[in-house]
């Protein structure tokens, strides 16, 4: 039996006039969160379903598969072909250490498509059997809700079949989004690049984010030509402006054309491949075009107005700071919720619910000091505040300190491409508020820069820290110089 959750509102388990219910949890929903939610609730006791419409590997149309997106077009397919592409510009870098490259050197897209999918496949078997072996039962079908405590599940033959629950979970992520401009059919998203029969030996990105240049970067990696267009003056708002200008350097360095402060006008099917157009008045042909503009929570098809769920302007489930819906037995956790989109957070979300829910441990996701990484080449990391983010919240006077180098590795392979490194500090407390690095293994050093910031290190802290040499990671823990101080700004009286 489930145990009761201990948050302000909720029923006592004990009173023997409590209805039954198939389930004490039934997730719709399972990618990386809902899977976490399901098997930790299910540890705690609870007797849990969950549904996932089924994957076809072969079809990059169908949106289920145990995993989610980043298992099954996410995460974990895009890495995989980064790493594709990062070959490519690495054995040019071998000649210099020595390495012999006398024929030319070929790219089979094909190849890597299958292995990729194969990985796929397998991680999806994995996930089923992380369920199964908790004892979480798995529905194939689309999931939607019709009453407070009711779920409706589709099945592939049309079937409908009802299952009540305590509790319902709502696990649906989010989906690409493509802008209405004409012509936009013969557009792909994110989850069509994936899965390419061709690389496309022309290729047009639109879009600033972090999809947006990791596709550029991977598409470039493996010798297209590619043309990124957006609409700021920099690539990937929300960053730190510094690394945002370092990023886009790198971009440039590579080989990709950049357009800032572009939007596109028209797409248009020609016998030579698309023709693209721009609102400066550019034509570009392109083989492929790649709308990378945005996601959306999956919750149109949800049934979620017509049981008073409330959803905020972009369709996303509005929740407190537990993941409970307006609805007491609705909750929700992950893209859907439109907090911070990042799957190590669904997992922390799906985490927090079953502690708060089953294991009497109401728990409040913390989401500050999350590092992230944008997977371009090199990549970029970063955790805690950018420079802008700091200079609103820091107490005192905000010490910048920086460090460019060329990375050991280029110093022989003769690639002319710098490492940027960055803190972020509070002048009055000396506490660390962000860093940032832009350069080979950027997201592997970033982890353990990220443990520092959740124990709320000191620069001083930092600075008696013994660096491992030689490596790129020890000059976070020998920038002694202020790059700069930025003054904290005084209020209007």
């Amino acid at each position: 039996m489930a145990r009761k959750m201990l948050i302000d509102g909720d029923l006592d388990n004990s009173n023997q006039g409590e209805p039954h219910y198939d389930f004490d949890l039934f997730v719709i929903g399972a990618g990386s969160g809902g899977v976490r939610a399901a098997r930790v609730s299910a540890q705690y006791g609870a007797k849990v379903g969950i549904c996932e419409l089924p994957f076809h590997p072969i079809s990059s149309e169908v949106v289920g598969g145990v995993g989610g997106t980043c298992v099954i077009r996410g995460c974990v397919p895009k890495k995989i072909l980064v790493y594709g592409a990062s070959f490519g510009p690495e054995l040019e870098d071998a000649r210099n250490y020595g390495w012999e490259l006398n024929d030319k050197i070929d790219f089979n897209w094909k190849k890597l498509l299958h292995k990729k999918t194969e990985e796929i496949i397998r991680l999806n078997g994995i996930y089923k059997r992380l369920l199964s072996n908790a004892g979480v039962k798995l529905y194939e079908g689309e999931g939607k809700i019709v009453g407070p405590n009711e779920v409706e599940v589709t099945q592939l033959d049309g079937t409908k079949i009802c299952y009540s629950a305590k509790h319902i979970l709502i696990a649906t992520g989010s989906r690409a989004q493509r802008p209405p401009i004409p012509g936009q059919e013969l557009s792909i998203t994110s989850d069509e690049a994936l899965s390419l029969d061709e690389l496309p030996k022309r290729a047009v990105v639109l879009g600033g984010g972090y999809i947006a240049v990791e596709f550029a970067s991977i598409w470039r990696g493996m010798g297209s030509k590619v043309d990124l267009c957006f609409r700021k003056e920099l690539p990937l708002r929300g960053f730190d402006d510094e690394m945002r200008a370092v990023v886009a350097r790198n971009l440039e360095g590579r080989g990709i054309n950049l357009h800032p402060r572009t939007n596109l006008t028209e797409l248009v099917k020609t016998e030579k491949g698309i023709k693209v157009l721009t609102d400066h008045g550019e034509e570009i042909i392109a083989d492929v075009v790649l709308f990378a503009t945005g996601r959306m929570p999956n919750t149109k098809r949800l049934n979620l107005e017509a049981v008073g769920v409330e959803l905020d302007k972009t369709g996303a489930v509005k929740v407190d700071e537990y993941s409970r819906t307006n609805v007491p037995s609705i909750w929700a956790i992950g893209d859907v919720t439109n907090r911070m989109n990042l799957t190590p957070v669904a997992l922390m979300e799906g985490t927090y619910f079953a502690k708060t829910v089953f294991g009497g441990e109401p728990c409040k996701p913390d989401y500050n000091n999350i590092p992230c990484a944008v997977f371009c080449i090199p990549p970029l990391s970063v955790v805690g505040l950018s420079e802008e983010q700091a200079i609103e919240k820091a107490k005192g006077d905000v010490l910048v300190f920086t460090s460019t180098f060329n990375p050991m590795k280029n110093t022989v392979s003769g690639r002319q491409e710098k490492t940027i490194m960055k803190l972020v500090v509070d002048a009055e407390t000396d506490k660390v508020l962000g860093a940032s690095m832009c350069g080979p293994d950027a997201p592997e050093i970033m982890q353990g820069i990220a443990v520092a910031l959740k124990c709320e290190a000191t620069k001083a802290q930092f600075d008696s820290t013994v660096g491992i040499h030689p490596s790129a990671a020890e000059e976070f823990v020998t920038m002694r110089s202020v790059t700069r101080c930025v003054p904290k700004p005084k209020k209007n009286l």
